[in-house]
């Protein structure tokens, strides 16, 4: 288990921005940075960290939290195993301290899954270097591709030994069980006796954004023509390959610096490149390029350039994959390499300046691309160029942004030597063909709705479940949603406490005090207080507790905490807080981050800043919330007025009392009276 000391010591050191930037490309906006949502699929950045709070905000799925929180959201990681990467990240010792029998029992499925693949990438890289048979045939294998030690250990690379059950073997013996050696397909279940998946093979590991083993890729040495040449791990749980791009955990960093990524096929074309020190590469291993994979580089930069062979089947590949990366709002460029080369062996051959020197020289536009290389196979038959020009309409019609697509036009317009007016009417109807053919698919839709739909009667809840549901029956307009005013009001509390709660300010007070003629009269008398003692004692005058269950209970661990520590920390109060706790308090620390996100100053539009009269917003919440509170008693007074032939004297008695009470607040508060129903 790892120590408290540890773990304040990750918490002290990890910047948010530098931990999130390794996953997200994040641009500054302000004193914050925003980007893309790692958690869904959007265009517009509704994503904020918070470098001065060290929390994060995703507006889009709601999820928020430190810099912890982050790595167990994004990246399925168990709080020890995020307190761990940090560590790693951050070259601070681990102290550890004895797991009791019951902790070690909470590791779930997933995790277990995770540290089986974390077990056997550590075993074949052990093979590769120590043992005979990997030194032999595995070693020497990467030795001839060429690359280093420094290379091999950056990757872990990896041998599993050509017998027949070599690694289940060995897992087994060190506790690791054999359904999970199976669910990651490790190991191959046989009636008489299981066996390794990738016997014989030298292996690649797969690793997430994170640096966790999902899989494995394993190229087999022999002539064995049975035998497939490359050979991935099974979809699993952890696993799935439309999702995963190889050597994305090395290249994050790069991808965001140099704001590029360069997309290749194989496993050993990241390599090469790495060691001839472009580390901005990522590969798609083998599988046809996925939108999954796509956005997976969008959270780093919007820019890729595809690399491809020098070949008919590397060109195809390319063009097909051009259209999805343009449909994700992306820049695409594209690259070829001489015939017979692939970005591998030109890597392999050339030194880094001479390799960036050729990407720099002939990386092109894909308009560029596509008219270079289809021109030459259309020649001078006017069918096949007129194939070529809708065939590159097409994919400008797939770019969402209207500027680019316009600029696009008239880039093609003129290498392809034809008026633009043909390019927008083209353009025009491929647009409408897409409305017409959702529209349509809409209607197929609901069509097969309607049927399931007429299988329930009217009164039944169902007949109006599905949210495609036209509406051929008149509905009543649904009811508009209350403000719950009083819920506002105490968020706010809470909100002053997070982010002002240790600050001394001056306040009013008003007392009760006798004159010279022996009259007792109100002084309003200024007096310093700390934010939240003044907010405790407010409270704790008016004798109220925060109705919301939630807020109450941080309200009372918050003034315990300001109470315990003479300096508050928010790194520190996070780092301590109950689960259910940690969510609110993002929520409350980051609402006024939308601000940043919409940009509003670049309109002319500035917020207030609480922070110029902090005393002033602490004593208005407070009235106001006063306000409130009376008003409702008002108004239950209000309700136990009897009819006439009853003695309601007193109750319209207290109703002038208190309606006087609020004639007071709304006085001091310098606003119109106003009713809070």
């Amino acid at each position: 288990m790892i120590s408290q000391n540890t773990i304040d010591t990750v918490f002290e050191t990890a910047r948010v921005e530098e931990v999130i930037g390794d996953f997200v490309n994040l641009k500054r906006a302000g004193s914050n940075f925003k980007g893309l949502s790692p958690f869904s699929d959007e265009r517009s950045p509704s994503f904020m960290v918070s470098p001065a709070k060290g929390i994060w905000k995703d507006f889009s799925t709601g999820k928020g939290g430190n810099s912890v929180k982050f790595l167990m959201e994004h990246s399925q990681f168990t709080y020890p195993e995020a307190i761990r990467y940090l560590a790693r990240k951050y070259n601070i010792e681990i102290e550890e301290t004895e797991q009791t029998d019951a902790e070690k029992a909470i590791t779930d499925v997933r995790e277990s899954m995770y540290l089986v693949s974390e077990f056997a990438k550590e075993y074949f890289h052990k093979t590769l270097l120590n043992s005979e048979e990997g030194k032999a045939i595995g070693l020497s294998y990467f030795k001839e591709r060429g690359f280093t030690a420094e290379t091999i250990k950056k990757f872990n690379l990896g041998y599993s030994p050509e017998t027949w059950d070599a690694l289940t073997k060995e897992a087994l013996g060190k506790g690791y069980k054999l359904e999970f050696l199976e669910s990651t397909g490790l190991t191959i279940p046989r009636e008489d006796r299981p066996f390794d998946r990738f016997k014989g093979r030298v292996m690649f590991p797969i690793e997430s954004m994170s640096g966790r083993v999902l899989g494995f890729g394993g190229r087999i040495l022999t002539n064995d023509k049975k035998a497939a040449k490359y050979l991935n791990s099974p979809e699993s749980d952890i696993y799935h390959k439309s999702k995963v791009l190889y050597g994305i955990f090395q290249a994050k960093q790069a991808i965001a610096k140099q704001n590029n990524c360069y997309l290749v096929e194989g496993y050993t074309d990241v390599i090469q490149f790495n060691q001839a020190g472009i580390e901005n590469v990522v590969a798609s291993s083998g599988t046809a390029l996925t939108p999954d994979q796509i956005r997976l580089i969008n959270r780093l930069t919007k820019n890729i350039t595809v690399l491809f062979d020098g070949d008919a089947a590397g060109l195809r590949a390319s063009i097909r994959g051009i259209d999805l990366i343009l449909e994700e709002g992306m820049n695409v460029r594209v690259c070829g390499f001489p015939d017979g080369e692939d970005p591998d062996s030109f890597a392999r051959k050339n030194s880094h300046d001479a390799l960036v020197a050729y990407l720099e020289e002939n990386s092109k536009d894909f308009i560029q691309f596509k008219a270079s290389i289809l021109m030459g196979e259309a020649k001078n038959d006017p069918i096949k160029k007129a194939d070529l020009i809708r065939d590159m309409v097409t994919s400008i019609s797939k770019i969402p942004d209207r500027i680019q697509r316009e600029v696009y036009t008239q880039e093609c317009a003129r290498i392809m030597d034809i008026s633009e007016q043909v390019l927008v009417s083209t353009l025009a109807q491929l647009t409408q063909k897409e409305i017409t053919d959702t529209h349509k698919k809409q209607k197929q839709e609901q069509k097969a709705f309607e049927v399931h739909r007429n299988s329930y009667p009217p009164d039944d809840p169902r007949y109006y479940d599905d949210p495609t549901f036209p509406g051929d029956m008149e509905q009543p307009p649904p009811p508009s949603e209350k403000v719950d005013i009083l819920y506002r009001l105490e968020r706010k509390v809470i909100e002053i406490l997070l982010l002002y709660g240790d600050k001394t300010e001056e306040f009013e007070d008003v007392l009760l005090k006798s004159n010279e003629e022996g009259e007792i009269i109100m002084v309003s008398e200024k007096k310093e207080y700390k934010v939240f003692e003044r907010i405790y004692l407010s409270l704790q005058e008016d004798e109220v507790e925060l109705s919301n269950g939630l807020f109450q209970n941080i309200f009372t661990d918050l003034i315990g905490f300001y109470n315990q520590n003479s300096k508050f920390s928010l790194e520190q109060y996070l780092m301590r807080l109950q689960p259910e706790f940690a969510q609110e308090v993002t929520d409350i620390l980051m609402e006024d981050e939308k601000v940043t996100l919409h940009n509003w100053e670049g309109q002319n539009i500035f917020a207030k800043e609480k922070h110029a009269s902090i005393g002033q917003y602490v004593t208005e919440t407070i009235m106001s919330m006063r306000w409130y509170l009376v008003d409702r008693i008002i108004e239950e007074l209000k309700s136990s007025i009897r009819p006439e032939n009853s003695d309601n004297t007193e109750l319209l008695s207290a109703i002038v009392d208190y309606s006087k009470l609020v004639n007071s607040f709304a006085k001091k508060l310098g606003r119109v009276m106003s009713r809070y129903h």
